[in-house]
């Protein structure tokens, strides 16, 4: 009977052990799959904030460094998308070149999976027409959310933007 008995507390023992090792297994295995999803929304946060700071010390070529082939900008969807970096670098010169001192401020960064925002105040002064909005002269200033897509690579595939440049410069009159 004291074998029996004996036997039985070991086999106990040993199964409470082994389930103790597959839950610290899975466990572990847990922790790498959110570390791993943490490091990509790391690094997504990291070229977009880099893209930023390119932007916004006027290296627009900086600021596409990490787009990749194929980028699309919808922008805030009231104009057909753009569907190269060329044509974005393009609007952005244009663009710059009637907003003076075009900067932002009070950045703030927000990742979710493959998607980086970036909620910002942006102001400058619209000194230049503008695609036929003729300039006021005056400061503009507004809020605006950019929502950027990356790829598993870390290349920025998309952008969209809430504000829209067009009713902002109409209304500094």
């Amino acid at each position: 009977m004291k074998r029996t008995t004996l036997f039985l507390i070991t086999a106990l023992g040993v199964a409470i052990s082994s389930c103790n090792n597959a839950a610290k297994k899975d466990e572990a295995k847990g922790e790498a799959t959110v570390s791993a999803v943490e490091s990509k929304q790391e690094r997504n946060k990291k070229v977009i904030m880099a893209s930023m700071e390119s932007f916004m010390k006027g290296d627009i070529d900086g600021a596409f460094k990490d787009a990749a082939p194929g980028f699309v900008d919808y922008a805030d969807g009231t104009m057909p998308p753009l569907k190269n970096v060329d044509s974005l670098k393009s609007f952005i010169k244009m663009f710059e070149a009637s907003v003076t001192d075009y900067k932002g401020e009070n950045l703030k960064y927000y990742t979710d999976g493959d998607y980086v925002l970036v909620h910002a105040d942006w102001g400058g002064v619209f000194k230049n027409d503008f695609m036929g909005i003729k300039a006021s002269g005056k400061p503009i200033k507004f809020k605006d959310v950019d929502i950027f897509k990356l790829n598993d690579e870390g290349k920025i595939v998309e952008h969209y933007a809430v504000q829209n440049l067009q009713a902002i410069l109409m209304t500094s009159k």
